[in-house]
């Protein structure tokens, strides 16, 4: 099996071989990284499709108000892990990690989202985001209620529901190509960076 089947049940596409913007945008991120995600690879067979989601990723992970960045990717591994993505998990676990300078956090919250420790205000973000990614149609107002008095904004709150629903449909992506995460993505945020 070549390494380009690897990486996903339908190929990939490298760097190179990209349309010009989106080797910019990501020749960006693997210059920051030291490497290309395999999820760009992927999706970059579908060019159009590859840009919305980039323009919905970033304007929903890289805002710099209201939550945090970690607590964005905290909805993301325990999100993750309910929907038994192992990409999003082990990718996103990674920047958990790397942000919140704990080697164990995405391991505990990817496996028991439900009971992991976690401050009152991370226990709401995670507790309202699995209940929107497992059951979403249970969602009342009472949880709404529960996640304002934890402290969230109302802007808060549908960041929370916003970034589970853009990963739902990534961690389906993923289970659909079976994609397999970067060996980098596995140490980082483990250990001291070299």
């Amino acid at each position: 099996m070549s390494e380009q089947h690897a990486i996903s049940r339908f190929g990939a596409v490298e760097l190179e071989d990209m349309p010009e913007d989106l080797r910019e945008r990501i020749g960006a991120i693997a210059e920051k990284s030291g490497f290309v995600p395999n999820v760009f690879r992927a999706l970059a067979r579908r060019p159009a499709e590859l840009r919305a989601f980039l323009d919905y990723h970033d304007a929903l992970m890289e805002r710099s108000d209201g939550l945090s960045k970690a607590e964005r990717e905290l909805i993301v591994v325990a999100t993750s892990g309910a929907n038994h993505c192992t990409y999003c998990v082990v990718a996103h676990g990674a920047i958990l990690r790397v942000r919140t300078k704990d080697p164990e956090i995405a391991d505990r919250v990817a496996t028991n989202p439900w009971g992991v420790e976690l401050s009152p205000r991370e226990r709401a973000i995670v507790d309202l985001a699995l209940l929107i990614a497992t059951d979403s149609a249970a969602l009342t107002e009472a949880e709404l209620d529960d996640a304002r008095a934890a402290g969230l904004s109302d802007d808060e709150i549908w960041d929370i529901g916003a970034i589970t629903a853009l990963f739902a449909m990534s961690n389906r992506l993923a289970h659909l190509t079976a994609l397999r995460p970067n060996p980098e993505f596995f140490l980082m945020g483990r250990l001291p960076r070299g």
